[in-house]
């Protein structure tokens, strides 16, 4: 069985962009979008000036994490290693997008539904070439079967030395550079620019409509408050320093390589409902967790009133939750894919699966309270429902684990993070109806918040302040602490969300207790909209 791959040869590449037409034209690819491209980088200062061509797409990967985190197979890989995808399956949730490392894929404007370059597989099937290869007029795009040593891409392979991008992420791909310059294949290396030729569309394509005037910050915007205040140039002392400064500018800038020309960004993919779904998430299994910690404990008495309503606001808030869910999908009629086309090895369906045993363990468990009498599977009940509770608040980190392309999600603090907002958020929320309890309830639930925000602030800390493994992640950190979401994170999550509370918790328990509850959920949402968010600001092409 064969197994295709492409060689781009950046000796012959002259950035025609006639791959990108064919390719369209095959495809009948919508205007703002595309299978295939090609961008432009600028090096150097003239007269020692060079510009380089690069041809962005699908890595056919050998290890494909859009075919992983995929929940209804609506992407595929091949025998012959083509990664296809099947448009009639595809709920649109954009997980694909947010797992490659490549930016391959796209929401077609026309059908709702994810999409990518597929390798002309329709034209593989008949013996021809891929378009782009048959049109290419340099044969600076090769394709063939990388297994075959008699093929021209297997002795091209083999002569010359190659290069494929973001090889760190295990990918193994099938896409292979020859005399690639770094600066053109790394995304970070070059400022994505407020316009260019193609990148500065007023109004955008079908999903991409709200997000294009502002996809992707500035490079400024991510860096750090100094480094941005030593660009501006804060006030010289006379006119010759700030002559002397504005030259330093313009020489920094010159010897930076930049992108002349490039596709259109696609800004932030996963927006506010999946960042109020993880807040409600975090409220139903919260308000489950935390009486049935005190039951597992055996150290508080929880009355029926406070676990009844604990169980309602649950109901409540897990009704949001799967509003949300199906809300955030191009494709909405088609949710109950995930659970009757189920893709076993994305987070996606095994999360659908635990909220939905989360919910049948809830309503028993439910029925057991209202019923208000002692049965001999109730400690039973009570432990399986905590610990679904626990995997229902938790099990998004995993997914985003699989979003390989997100280097700030592959943190394995997530997990911990998800699972101690939600006892935060549970603790806070059942504090606004604390008066239903008695003091020991009170009590209980101060040391719960206590204890949960002060893990809260030493994780936050942990996972902001230690030096990073890879340079998206440190660029991530870098815009929470010191760029466009400083404000917030130090003001809203940290001051308002955690250090408040705190204070009125230590200073007038009896009092504040409300009020600390309804600071600590907000910092909670706060803390969520930032981390789902920000790590989607790094540029992946």
């Amino acid at each position: 069985m064969a197994n295709f791959g492409f060689i781009i040869d950046n000796r012959r590449c002259i950035g025609c962009h006639a791959c990108t037409v064919a390719c369209k034209s095959e495809h009948d690819v919508a205007v703002g979008v595309n299978r295939t491209w090609v961008k432009y980088i600028e090096k150097g200062e003239f007269p020692h000036s060079k510009r380089l061509f690069s041809v962005m797409r699908c890595n056919h990967c050998d290890n494909a994490p859009c075919v992983e985190i995929c929940p209804v197979t609506a992407l595929y890989r091949r025998p012959d290693g083509i990664v296809d995808f099947d448009n009639r399956r595809c709920i649109g949730c954009k997980a694909c997008m947010q797992a490659c490392p490549y930016d391959a894929l796209y929401i077609d404007p026309k059908t709702h539904t994810a999409a990518k370059c597929n390798y002309c597989a329709h034209r593989i099937d008949k013996g021809l070439e891929p378009a782009c290869v048959n049109v290419c007029p340099t044969q600076a795009i090769v394709s063939g079967d990388l297994d075959d040593p008699d093929s021209k891409i297997s002795r091209l392979r083999n002569r010359q030395p190659v290069t494929a991008r973001k090889t760190e992420k295990g990918t193994l791909p099938s896409l292979f550079y020859i005399e690639a310059d770094a600066d053109s294949l790394d995304p970070v290396a070059t400022e994505v620019a407020e316009s260019s030729m193609w990148g500065s569309q007023s109004s955008g394509v079908g999903h991409y409509a709200e997000h294009s005037r502002h996809a992707l910050d500035r490079l400024g915007d991510l860096l750090s408050l100094g480094e941005r205040s030593e660009m501006i140039s804060p006030e010289p002392a006379d006119q010759g320093q700030a002559a002397g400064r504005a030259v330093d500018i313009v020489e920094a800038a010159r010897a930076q390589p930049r992108r002349a020309y490039d596709a259109p960004q696609k800004g932030v993919l996963w927006g506010w409902q999946v960042s109020g779904y993880l807040w409600t998430k975090s409220i139903a299994a919260g308000v489950v967790m935390v009486p049935l910690l005190a039951h597992l404990l055996k150290q508080v008495n929880v009355s029926p009133a406070i676990e009844l309503t604990g169980l309602v606001i649950a109901f409540l808030f897990m009704a949001l939750t799967g509003g949300l869910l199906v809300w955030d999908l191009d494709r909405p009629k088609r949710f109950l894919y995930v659970l009757l086309r189920p893709q076993w090895k994305s987070w996606l369906v095994r999360g659908a699966y635990i909220i939905t045993a989360f919910m049948a363990v809830l309503t028993i468990y439910t029925v057991m309270v209202w019923a208000g009498r002692a049965f001999i599977l109730e400690p039973l009940v009570q432990g399986v429902l905590f610990l679904l509770a626990a995997m229902t608040a938790s099990y998004t980190a995993f997914l985003f684990a699989q979003a390989k392309g997100r280097d700030f999600w592959q943190s394995p603090m997530l997990p911990v993070h998800m699972l101690n907002h939600a006892l935060i958020a549970g603790a806070s929320t059942l504090a606004l109806f604390a008066r239903l309890g008695g003091e020991s309830w009170q009590a209980y639930l101060q040391v719960v918040l206590i204890v949960t925000l002060l893990v809260n602030l030493l994780s936050s800390g942990f996972e902001l302040l230690v030096s990073h493994p890879t340079t998206d992640s440190g660029r991530v950190a870098k815009s929470i602490l010191r760029g466009r979401y400083r404000v917030v994170f130090w003001g809203g999550v940290i001051g308002l969300g955690t250090l408040a509370p705190l204070a009125l918790l230590t200073g007038a328990p009896a009092a504040g207790l409300p009020v600390a509850g309804l600071l600590a959920i907000i910092g909670v949402f706060l803390a969520q909209h930032i981390s789902v968010r920000a790590p989607q600001q790094v540029p992946l092409s």
